[in-house]
């Protein structure tokens, strides 16, 4: 089937079509690629369209340089698509887009590979999911994604006593002692006192980050348009101590950055402070305040690809599945664009297994 880039400079037209389509996600939104300008990528935006006139996707693509002379293009969690079978059909039309020293162009289609594990179970079966991911759509081959390969949804249709009945038991009994406890939890402006766990996070788990400057344009541009950028912070008496940063649009919202922190304040009673279960407040009051408003699909954003019980990132993984079972994958695939795409794939995996070992002490990646 032909299809036609046609692109955008309208942001509310191009977000509105971006949230309608069935396979979508809100990396795709016109603020994220605003944002990205902060990091020097140029973001274009199009609208693709049938022989018919009809739009069937919406595309954000961004431009990264990489080195003088050298760049790639890259779709992040994208193109949004009326279904991925039209995936094969696009490449044609984006070699158009192509410059002389683009190398190659990633998407990460934001339809979910299902992984089939039964629920509530910790388990490693890495490569039986891998057998289920296809290895090629078309002239599109698997690669290595930018965005967390592995995720974890929670489905926000249910009711609120469906949703809390499915949450792990130890989470229900967590959720209970932060409410008996006093803790409060909910959309809060206070980008402050996220920073302030973000980067505690950040450097109890060596994970990186990017600049201040970046975070801060996502939540001005991600909060146009039609799209949603906002932070929710799990309080006890007063002092923020859980909390994640979330862009939405469409369907879906994805806790995209956060963590938690220590209360480290002298008891009000007895020898030792309890612990309040802020974190576990937060999940669940993040998901009860995307379901009110109006959100069907909560990302939790990042599982471990590998599980590895000595690792932070399996902690994180605990958590995060206390909240849901439902793990997914979301596969990137390239297309090449130049001779230099396969041996630049190369080099750019071992920059990244250096730099890991000199931050981290080992070339494996945090998820």
């Amino acid at each position: 089937m032909p299809l036609h880039l046609h692109e955008s400079h309208d942001p509310r037209a191009f977000n509105a079509a971006v949230a309608a389509l069935p396979l979508s996600n809100p990396l795709q939104g016109w603020g994220y690629g605003e944002a990205r300008r902060v990091l020097g990528q140029q973001p274009r935006r199009f609208l693709i369209r049938n022989d018919q006139g009809s739009t069937v996707g919406a595309l954000q693509l961004l431009r990264k340089p990489l080195v003088p002379g050298v760049s790639v293009l890259y779709a992040p969690r994208g193109p949004a698509l009326e279904s991925l079978d039209l995936l094969p059909d696009l490449a044609a039309p984006l070699r158009t887009l192509a410059r002389r020293t683009d190398a190659y162009l990633k998407v990460e289609p934001p339809k979910p590979v299902e992984v089939g594990r039964p629920d509530d179970l910790i388990t490693e079966d890495f490569e039986a999911d891998q057998a289920t991911i296809p290895e090629s759509i078309g002239p599109f081959r698997r690669s290595q994604t930018e965005q967390p390969e592995h995720t974890i949804l929670a489905d926000l249709s249910l009711s609120e006593d469906d949703m809390f009945a499915g949450l792990h038991k130890m989470a229900r009994r967590n959720v209970r002692t932060a409410d008996r406890m006093g803790v409060e939890a909910g959309r809060d402006d206070d980008f402050e006192a996220f920073w302030e766990i973000f980067s505690a996070t950040n450097e109890r788990a060596q994970l990186g980050s990017f600049p201040r400057a970046y975070y801060e344009a996502l939540r001005d541009a991600g909060n146009q348009f039609g799209g949603e950028t906002y932070t929710v912070l799990s309080r006890h008496e007063g002092k923020a101590l859980a909390g994640g940063f979330f862009l939405g649009l469409g369907d879906t919202t994805a806790y995209l950055y956060g963590g938690s922190i220590r209360d480290e304040r002298p008891p009000t009673t007895g020898d030792k402070r309890k612990d309040a279960k802020a974190p576990d407040a937060f999940y669940w009051n993040a998901m009860l305040d995307a379901k009110e408003h109006g959100y069907g699909t909560f990302d939790f954003w990042g599982v471990p690809r590998r599980l590895d019980e000595s690792k932070h990132s399996f902690g994180v993984f605990k958590m995060k599945l206390k909240f849901s079972t439902h793990r997914v994958w979301f596969p990137a695939y390239d297309l090449r664009l130049s001779p230099l795409a396969q041996p630049l794939v190369k080099a750019l995996r071992v920059r990244k297994d250096l730099l890991n070992k000199r931050t981290r002490g080992t070339t494996d990646d945090i998820l």
